[in-house]
Formats: structure tokens, sequence, C-alpha cells
């Protein structure tokens, strides 16, 4: 059985006109039906999370401003009522109910009710304890994290592929060595948050506890999937996670409008494939999904989380499969502009060549060096050893 922490009050985290819509909520839960996923999925409502549980990551200033800031004409401040994140109607309320969608979903994998869940809505990773940011009100993968701590969890991994550093998350556990947060993402020197280089490592006492994989511009399926597993294997290995935590944005599409790698969706299923694995190799199955960012609304996020939900579910779609006529007039009404894919697939292959040591010929592998070299020895592994 794998849960899915879903209701359409989950669409209720609603910036406005924004990039973060939640027609892509809409959209993959329509094409995940129509394709049948969900048939293999146990759906469970949200319960919102109650300000005892959003406290052990935030503080009570910050939950103060974001319950006050819709109301006030101008509010400053807690990174609110910006650009990026801008006030909205129940703003907690919908904040809340995305970090105890999480936490819902945590908390039925770490008692045995389940081995995998998702919450498809959240992956909020850019949210402070004090501060929004990127998006993000409440880092719902911090506080489903700090839900686990608190149930007794010793060693909890983080693994983010979104296109976008995990800074939120990194920062909230960058001194608790009971967390190992790993993220893969655009290089912080071409874009947002202009963190996650490879010497940030985790702080005093909890050294090794981050781990980052800047990627160059333009990294594609082959290569992002050579950073993977020359890095992620071998740290979550050394690291003996009890429970896996990933946080799957489909930002890292070639069609994302705001970022500059170059995944398809073939790319991105086989990464999910991958984390699943290592949660059954590494924490008896025990995996709990989140989505994250995704801003090609109609082409690429739902395919991609319809993916993940299959993959998460053990009935994984065939890539050449169509996508149905339904949902492409559905997709259409609420994105009349938009170019919509034929097939569950871009026809990548998400095969990929081996990381080597050796000369470091081009920016991807001097990345993966640079990394390896940061993190390796304070796991006790050989960065130029590939047995890992």
């Amino acid at each position: 059985m794998t849960v899915l922490i879903w209701s359409d009050g989950l669409r209720g985290y609603d910036l406005g006109e924004h990039p973060l819509d939640p027609v892509r909520l809409e959209l993959t839960m329509a094409l995940a039906d129509e394709l049948g996923v969900l048939r293999g999925l146990t759906v469970r409502a949200p319960r919102p999370a109650d300000e005892a549980t959003l406290r052990r990551v935030h503080s009570p200033e910050y939950l103060a401003a974001v319950r006050r800031a819709p109301d006030e004409l101008v509010f400053h401040g807690y990174g609110l009522g910006t650009a990026d994140t801008p006030c909205f109607d129940d703003m907690y309320a919908a904040s809340a109910l995305v970090a105890g969608a999480t936490t819902q979903a945590a908390e039925a994998v770490w008692s045995g009710e389940t081995k995998r869940a998702v919450s498809i809505a959240g992956g909020l990773h850019h949210a402070f304890a004090a501060s929004a940011a990127g998006f993000c009100v409440f880092n719902d993968p911090a506080v489903a994290i700090a839900r686990l701590l608190d149930l007794g969890a010793e060693r909890v991994a983080y693994v983010d592929i979104d296109v976008h550093h995990g800074d939120g998350v990194q920062s909230i556990f960058y001194d608790d060595p009971r967390v190992l947060t790993v993220s893969l993402h655009e290089t912080g020197y071409a874009l947002f948050p202009g963190t996650g280089f490879a010497a940030e490592t985790g702080g005093p006492g909890a050294e090794g506890s981050a781990v980052n994989v800047a990627l160059p511009p333009g990294t594609d399926d082959a290569a992002w999937l050579r950073a993977f597993h020359a890095v992620v294997p071998g740290v979550l290995r050394a690291f003996k996670p009890q429970i896996l935590i990933t946080q799957c944005g489909a930002d890292t599409h070639l069609l994302d409008p705001l970022a500059d790698l170059r995944l398809t969706v073939d790319g991105q299923r086989a990464a999910y494939v991958a984390l699943r694995g290592l949660a059954d190799e590494l924490c008896d199955g025990r995996w709990v999904a989140t989505g994250g960012g995704g801003y090609s609304l109609s082409s690429a996020v739902p395919r991609a989380w319809t993916h993940l939900l299959a993959v998460a579910s053990g009935q994984e779609l065939d890539p050449l499969t169509p996508v149905p006529a339904r949902w492409k007039k559905l997709a259409h009404q609420r994105r009349p502009h938009d170019d919509l894919p034929l097939r569950m697939t871009d026809d990548g292959t998400g095969r990929y060549t081996p990381w080597q040591p050796g000369l470091e010929p081009d920016s991807l592998d001097r990345a993966i060096m640079a990394t390896r070299r940061a993190v390796y020895p304070l796991h006790g592994l050989d960065p130029l050893d590939v047995r890992d």
C-alpha cells in the first residue's frame, strides 16, 4: 500500500498571478486519474499542522506574522508580501494544510502503516525558521522531519532534486547530525537562491550532514544522473538512514521557464526509480516523497508527478503511453496557450555513463569531484573510490 495525502483543499495554497500556480496540482491529479494510477494508491485527506507542530521549526513571531499579514494593507518583514512570496487570503490555513499533509505522510510511514507515502502539494523547501522565501511560507519537509525526530527517528535522510537548492531545509538542520540533507541543483552562481555549494557541509558537530552538488546550466539527463549516482548512493549508504524524505521538484525539466537544466520526464522518472531503490536498500522501503517546484504547468509537471505517483506505488507507466484525450481537453481549458504533450515520454532514455575520477574534463565532472572531496572524507569515504 502507498498512501497519497491529498484533497482539493491543498489547491488553496494559491499565490495569485504567480508562477506557482495550483493548476499544476489539478492537472497532475487529473492525469494520474485518467491513467489509472490513483486506483493503486490509498488517498487520505490532509489535516492541518497545529501550532505546536509548526513551532518545532518556525518561530512564534513568524507564525504570528503569517496569521496577520494578509489583513494588513501593506505588510513589511519576514519575507512576506514580496513579489516572490506575496500574501494571500487564508495564507496561514493553506500553508498549515500543506505542512500537515507532509507530516501526515511521514507519520504514516514511520508508524509502519505504509512503506511509502506521497505529499504531492508539499516540498516548500525555501522557507526558513523565521521567514518566507522563494514562494514558500511554511517549510513542510522540515516540519515533517522534526516530527520524525520527536517520534524517535535517529537518522533521517532528505534528498532534494528540485532545480533550486534546498536551502531552507539545510539551514534548519545544518547543526543536527541526525539529519542528512542532500541537494542536487543548478549552481547558485546562475540561479536562486545563490547557495548550495560543495563547501557547505554542516555545522559544528554535524560535519558532513549537508551535501550539495551544484550543477552547471544545461545539464541534461545523462549528466544529471551521472552526478546523482556519483554522490547520493555513497553518502546515503555511509549515513544509514532509517527513512528517506525526498523533494521531487519538476523544474529541472527542459521546458521549465524559471531555470536552465535540460532534463526530460524520462530522466526525472529514472531519478524517482533510483530514490525508491535506495529507500528499499537502506530504509526497509520507508520513503516519503513530496512535490516541489515546477513551472511548465501542463507540459511537464503533470507527467513528471504522475510518473512519481506511479513509481511510488509500484505501478510504473510505459513511457510510450499516450496522454489521454480527456485530460488534454481539460489542460487546454486551463492553459489554452500551452503546447500539450502527446505521450508520457520526451523520448529520453534515462541512461548515463558512470562517473570515474581522472582528468575532470568538464564543468559537470568538476562539480562532482568538488562535492566528493568536500564531504566524502567526513563520512569515512575515499573521494576517488568509485566502489561506494
